[in-house]
C-alpha cells in the first residue's frame, strides 16, 4: 500500500488522501459493515464522530492485499480513532478509548471476511 501522510488531522495511506470524494464515496461506508448490519454500528462515541476513522479504514481493506496490509489497516484504525478521541478530549474520554478497543478488537477478530471479500483469496 502507500506511504502514509497525515491528512485532515488523521493518518491516512496517501491514495486516500489523494482520492476524489467520489472515489473514496464508491469505497467507503463509514462504521460497521454495508446493508442493515451496518446501521447496527453507530458512527459516534458519546457523541463524538469517529466516521473519518471508519471511513479510512473501509479504503485500507480494499485497498490491502496482504494479512500484514489487514494488519496494519487495523492498527491504524485504532490509531485514527484515538487520535480523534484525544484531540477531543473531555471526560467521556476514557469510555470513548474502551470503545475504540472494542471497535478494534471487532476489525481485528472478525474483520477477517470484509477484508478479503472480492479478492479472489
Amino acid at each position: 500500500m502507500s506511504e502514509l501522510v497525515e491528512w485532515n488531522g488523521l493518518l491516512v495511506h496517501q491514495s486516500y488522501a489523494e482520492a476524489t470524494h467520489e472515489a473514496r464515496a464508491k469505497v467507503c461506508n463509514g462504521c460497521g459493515t454495508s446493508g442493515w448490519k451496518g446501521l447496527l454500528v453507530p458512527e459516534t462515541m458519546w457523541g463524538l464522530d469517529i466516521s473519518p476513522a471508519c471511513q479510512n479504514h473501509d479504503w485500507d481493506y480494499e485497498r490491502g492485499e496482504t494479512k500484514e496490509d489487514k494488519e496494519q489497516a487495523d492498527m491504524l484504525f485504532l490509531r485514527n480513532m484515538l487520535r480523534i478521541i484525544n484531540d477531543h478530549g473531555g471526560w467521556l474520554a476514557p469510555l470513548r478509548r474502551y470503545r475504540a478497543m472494542t471497535y478494534y478488537n471487532a476489525v481485528a477478530e472478525a474483520g477477517h471476511g470484509a477484508f478479503w471479500a472480492g479478492k479472489g483469496v
